[in-house]
């Protein structure tokens, strides 16, 4: 079963880390991410630029319309993401406790299984 492991990053949580903190949460993804490829449940990980560089794209009367920054108020952004392969739910949520984020007030992790890749359905 896949699932997506989404981290929500809130820039004012991490603003208030220390030096040591930011590279404590490096060094965990780091180690986490080993983990993963030892057991062969990573797929993939990505991390996200912030969102004021973002675009977001939607079409009317048949033409694009794009909107540069972040189209969203909001204390919190999609900073990155993990997709895994592991036997179940339960794994998966195994696998976010490990995220270092998790553990940081303030900081969201996510899972969600995937309903379908490849134009398979899963869920």
């Amino acid at each position: 079963m896949q699932f997506l492991i989404s981290m929500h990053i809130n820039p004012a949580v991490l603003d208030a880390l220390t030096d040591e903190e930011k590279a404590a949460i490096g060094t965990g993804h780091g180690a986490f991410i080993e983990d993963l490829k030892a057991s062969g449940e990573l797929i993939t990980t990505q991390a996200l630029v912030d969102p004021s560089q973002a675009a977001v794209v939607s079409v009317r009367d048949g033409q694009p319309v794009v909107t540069d920054g972040p189209y969203l108020e909001a204390k919190e952004y999609l900073g990155g993401f993990y997709l895994v392969d592991c036997e179940n739910r339960e794994r998966a949520i195994e696998l976010a406790a490990r995220i270092p984020d998790a553990a940081i007030d303030g900081l969201g992790v996510e899972v969600r299984q995937v309903m379908f890749a490849d134009g398979l359905l899963d869920a």
